[in-house]
C-alpha cells in the first residue's frame, strides 16, 4: 500500500456533519453591507487628508506648534519649529504687522562628554531669557517677560548692573553698552570677564 492509499484510506471515514453545509450555505446567502456613494466618498477624502497631514508632518523633520512667548514686554503668539538636530526657527507678527524671524539653537554637553541636541524645554528656557534692545532713537531697553526698561541712563563707563525679579526669582543682568550682556541667578557677573 503506498502513501496516496494510505490517506484515502485514513480520511474516508472522516464525514463532514450537516451542520457545517447548513452554515457554509447561510454565510454564501448574507447580505453585503452596501455604503451610499456619499459614504464612500467622504471616507476616501478623510483618508486621503489624513495621508497628506502624515506627509506633511514627516517632510517638516521636526517639532512645529504655536507658543507663547514674552516680546518686548507683551505676551504674543510665535510659530516655533523645532528641528531634529536641536535647532529651532521662530516667527512671529509684530503689532504693526510686520513679521519677525529668529532661529538659533545648539547642543549641550552631557556630563559624560557627549554632545547631545538641545531639548524643546531648553530651548523655550532661551527664548526667555532677558533682551537688551537698541533703538533707532538711541535708547537702550531690556525686556524679560512682562517687563520693559529703559536702562539708557543707568550705564557707567559703559556698564550697566539691573536685577531683575519674575516670579520670586532674582536674575543679575550686567550690560556693556553696544558690547553684549551676560546674567547669573547668583550674581553680578564682572564686566571685565566678558560676554
Amino acid at each position: 500500500m503506498n502513501l496516496n492509499e494510505r490517506y484515502q484510506r485514513a480520511f474516508s471515514a472522516v464525514h463532514t456533519s450537516t451542520d457545517y453545509y447548513k452554515g457554509a450555505k447561510q454565510m454564501n446567502t448574507m447580505h453585503k453591507i452596501k455604503l451610499p456613494k456619499a459614504v464612500a466618498i467622504c471616507l476616501a477624502v478623510v483618508l486621503a487628508l489624513g495621508t497628506a497631514s502624515v506627509a506633511y508632518a514627516a517632510d517638516v523633520g521636526g517639532i512645529q506648534r504655536t507658543v507663547q512667548i514674552w516680546f518686548e514686554g507683551d505676551r504674543t503668539d510665535a510659530i516655533l519649529d523645532i528641528r531634529d538636530d536641536g535647532s529651532y526657527h521662530l516667527s512671529q507678527k509684530k503689532k504693526d504687522g510686520t513679521v519677525r524671524e529668529e532661529g538659533g539653537g545648539g547642543v549641550a554637553i552631557e556630563p559624560d562628554g557627549k554632545e547631545r541636541p538641545l531639548t524643546e524645554d531648553e530651548i523655550m528656557e532661551h527664548l526667555n531669557e532677558p533682551d537688551v534692545s537698541y533703538q533707532d532713537d538711541g535708547t537702550v531697553w531690556v525686556y524679560y517677560y512682562d517687563q520693559a526698561l529703559d536702562i539708557t541712563d543707568k550705564f557707567d563707563n559703559g556698564v550697566c548692573y539691573v536685577k531683575l525679579i519674575h516670579d520670586g526669582n532674582e536674575l543679575y543682568l550686567t550690560v556693556k553698552y553696544r558690547d553684549g550682556y551676560s546674567f547669573s541667578p547668583n550674581r553680578y557677573i564682572s564686566a571685565d570677564n566678558g560676554n
